[in-house]
């Protein structure tokens, strides 16, 4: 028996009959996908693919550049330019890496509408709403992906190379690298199979951390700039400024890693990182260090996400949305008790 077997499950049960063959599946992840995001989805449409189904990904905003490589043996499988039609031509709705309809974007009100079961496969705590379908959520996880290679395990499919290689990305990506405090002795142990089906952890580096444009540096530089630590609370936070994604060529998958130069700071407990974004909001990411629980802070402004990684858009101008959040955040860790 595979070191990483789990008892059957309802939940996955409930999902293996609802994808049958023939089916036609859209995969959803999450706007802006970051490496769990388009790794479980790649992952799945190689799995489904297998099984007889027709498998398309349709999700709210385009595939960054450095998760490009994932789709080369999934031609025409990336319709996200064509999601709203997609979505109305499904069987079945999979949404992976998130459980919230308003994270969806503007496919949102498209989800609902279909009237198909809408699956989900997610890891994140909160509660968010979905249409009707199966569930199959673990916050326990290190990353969706890894929920994705327990189910192949589960349900008896095939898990290629590919597949290895895609679930490797979401899990390395979620557990920076295998360091946040999310990876567990499982994570550890799933990542060692991945590996023995053929994941190539090198390829993953190149690909998704030394692929960056000449503008990420430069963006990472003017964004250091606005860095402001308050020791005396333990918190720490930056600014992306104005217009610098356009100024710089880059996009919003560029910040990626940003927020953690702050968090690396001695003796900062919670780290933010402030940046506009479309539609009059301001979009903040919280990383914690130690027992900070981020995603509570971000619950209280309609977010959430991770305990050590969260994030939530306020509508608002960034000087009063900062404001607001900066004494939320002070006042937080103070209570906490892990202020220096």
């Amino acid at each position: 028996m595979s070191v990483t077997s789990v008892p059957r499950s309802a939940a996955a049960q409930e999902l293996a009959a609802l994808l049958v063959p023939g089916s036609r599946v859209c995969l959803i992840t999450h706007v802006h996908p970051d490496g769990d995001g388009m790794g479980s989805e790649v992952a799945m449409a190689h799995l489904l693919r297998a099984r007889g189904l027709e498998v398309v990904i349709t999700n709210p905003t385009p595939t960054p550049d450095r998760f490009h490589f994932l789709l080369a043996d999934l031609a025409g499988v990336d319709r996200t330019q064509q999601a709203v039609k997609e979505i109305r031509r499904a069987d079945v709705i999979l949404v992976l890496d998130i459980a919230d309809l308003s994270r969806l974007g503007q496919l949102a009100d498209a989800v609902r509408e279909r009237g198909v079961p809408v699956a989900c496969i997610d890891h994140h705590t909160g509660s968010g709403v979905l249409p009707p379908g199966p569930r199959l959520i673990d916050a326990t996880a290190a990353a969706t992906g890894e929920l994705v290679f327990l189910l192949a395990r589960e349900l008896g499919w095939e898990v290629t190379r590919e597949v290895a290689h895609a679930i490797y990305v979401a899990i390395v990506t979620d557990t920076g690298s295998f360091r946040f405090s999310n990876t567990t002795p499982r994570t550890l142990r799933v990542a060692a199979e991945l590996l023995e089906l053929g994941a190539d952890p090198e390829e993953v580096y190149l690909e998704v951390y030394a692929s960056a444009p000449p503008g990420r540096p430069r963006l990472l530089a003017e964004a250091l700039q606005t860095l402001v630590i308050e020791e005396e609370h333990g918190i720490a936070w930056m600014t992306v400024p104005p217009g610098a994604l356009e100024r710089h060529g880059v996009e919003a998958d560029d910040l990626d890693g940003v927020v953690e130069h702050a968090r690396a700071v001695r003796g900062v407990k919670l780290a933010m990182l402030f940046r506009e974004v479309s539609g009059g909001r301001i979009k903040i990411s919280f990383r914690s260090v130690g027992t900070v629980d981020v995603a509570e802070l971000a619950r209280r402004f309609g977010g959430g996400g991770h305990t050590k990684a969260a994030g939530v858009a306020i509508p608002g101008e960034m000087e009063s949305v900062q404001q607001q959040v900066i004494a939320a955040a002070r006042e937080y860790v103070a209570q906490a008790g892990v202020a220096p």
